[in-house]
């Protein structure tokens, strides 16, 4: 397999959960997902997981990988869409829960788990119907921090998000 094939691979396995979990940003916002419940004192999730932000996030993940089914013709990116956009979105919470128990307030960085969370989601999630090869595993890993870094970025300065990370 070319280093552009592993690319490709990467991708079109990927970037359901990229836009699922950019998607839950753009599309956020109103009543939290926690219902602003407290479990041991501290918010379980914060005002930054939203039950819209998780509708959105999962739909437009799933109708990606709708696009790239209906462009690659291979059925298998609908079912992959769909599981790696809900692994993206559930590995975004399931940080963002540990995030509070350890004190870090909404918005604070955790290096490469604030990076990586929605990833290791969508791995684990879209691995039950494909496991995507070592090679595009590792480029899934080495270049989303980068990639992440840089929409976070992007997201601040257009008046998405409060913090640049």
């Amino acid at each position: 397999m070319t280093g552009i094939e592993i690319l490709i691979e990467a991708f079109l396995y990927i970037l359901p959960a990229y836009i699922a979990n950019c998607s839950a940003v753009i599309f956020g916002g109103g009543k939290p997902l926690d219902n602003n419940k407290k479990y041991k004192g501290k918010r379980i999730l914060g005002d930054g997981k939203t039950i819209k932000g998780t509708v959105f996030g999962i739909t437009c993940g799933f109708l990606t990988g709708l696009v790239i089914t209906l462009a690659t013709r291979n059925t298998i990116f609908l079912g992959l869409g769909l599981l790696v956009s809900i692994g993206a979105i559930s590995g975004d919470i399931i940080a963002s829960f540990f995030k509070r128990r350890i004190g870090v307030n909404r918005g604070g960085p955790v290096p490469l788990l604030d990076q990586l969370d929605f990833v290791f989601g969508a791995l684990i999630l879209g691995s039950i119907l494909k496991i995507p090869s070592l090679w595009a595993f590792l480029a899934i890993i080495i270049f989303t921090p980068s990639i992440h870094l840089t929409t976070n970025l992007i997201a601040y300065y257009i008046g998405l998000k409060k913090d640049p990370w």
